[in-house]
């Protein structure tokens, strides 16, 4: 089997990742940029696979490019064990660990090796980690920092209050069309993982920001032909944000603002559900609003407020 059979390999599982599970482009290329690191790895080091037949010592090298048959549990922790020399963070070698095997899952589903070698490879457990969260007073000193006299600085200031009005992530905030959101009503319909849709609602300083950035875009029909229809959010040519882009002014404004860190759209996120649970938001509505599939991953902010339960605990307590 030569490098091209292993790309179409992956090249196939990723078509299935889109096409079956409805995984975005982000993530289906995150995917296969995680498997041809491996196969990578296994090519280079064709020395660590053993025939299962083989003599304790009997070793046996695959083809000239390697043959995905001949990968075993022995290689995928030799590959994690690299991954542990180069100080790769424990979530990233999870993530990768887990495409392994969801990639060996489906070969084995389609008969092109006999059982998964990824099965029984322990993923590393990661290290818990607060998220990182903008106090409120900061929150509303970007805002206020951010200039709104012109169609450019109109457009940034909508775009930061609906990050942090609804917490949806940057991928489904450049995906928003004009369409999707119920001025009246106040939702918006998000795009999320796995192409699946939710009502997530949004704030009244949102809805001014949005409305003033849209209806501004009239002086500007060449951008915008009709305002009502079309993408949400336009870069200055007329066409849909990247993610990138965003992230980028995000982060620009932070270093303006003097916030002395650096803010992406993900810390927003992160900001939105933390506000939302101290002011005492059911855990589920939390979840419910960030598309997150397990109650779980929601859990982790609830960390973040424990200095505030603990100092209302030392003020409420007869006993401290």
């Amino acid at each position: 089997m030569n490098s091209n059979a292993l790309a179409k390999l992956v090249d196939s599982f990723v078509d299935d990742l889109a096409a079956e599970k409805g995984y975005s482009e982000n993530t289906c290329r995150a995917y296969a940029r995680d498997l041809n690191d491996f196969l990578g790895f296994f090519v280079t080091n064709r020395e660590l696979v053993m025939r299962p037949s083989a003599g304790k010592d009997e070793e046996s090298r695959p083809d000239e490019s390697g043959n995905i048959e001949e990968v075993s549990a022995l290689v995928i922790r030799s590959y994690l064990g690299f991954l542990h020399k180069q100080q790769i963070k424990k979530t990233s070698i999870s993530r990768k660990i887990s495409a392994i095997r969801s990639f060996f899952r489906y070969l084995e589903k389609h008969g092109v090796v006999r059982e998964n070698p990824a099965v029984n490879v322990a993923v590393p457990k990661a290290d818990k980690s607060i998220p990182t969260y903008l106090t409120v007073d900061e929150v509303f000193h970007l805002i206020d920092s951010m200039p709104t006299n012109t169609l450019l600085g109109k457009r940034n200031r909508a775009i930061f209050e609906m990050l942090y009005s609804t917490g949806i992530r940057v991928s489904e905030l450049v995906g928003l069309d004009v369409e999707d959101v119920d001025f009246e009503g106040r939702m918006v319909r998000v795009k999320g993982k796995g192409k699946v849709e939710r009502i997530v609602p949004f704030g009244a300083q949102a809805l001014a920001a949005v409305r003033d950035y849209r209806e501004n875009l009239q002086g500007n029909r060449h951008m915008a032909p009709d305002i009502w229809k079309g993408s949400l959010f336009l870069n200055k040519n007329g066409g849909r944000l990247t993610d990138r882009s965003v992230a980028r002014m995000i982060n620009d404004t932070a270093v303006k603002a003097n916030i002395g860190m650096p803010v992406s759209p993900h810390d927003l996120r992160h900001t939105f559900a933390t506000h939302m649970l101290d002011a005492g938001l059911d855990l589920r509505m939390v979840q419910e609003m960030l598309g997150h599939r397990s109650l779980s991953t929601t859990q982790k902010y609830t960390h973040v407020s424990m200095d505030r339960l603990m100092q209302a605990y030392d003020g409420a307590h007869p006993r401290k």
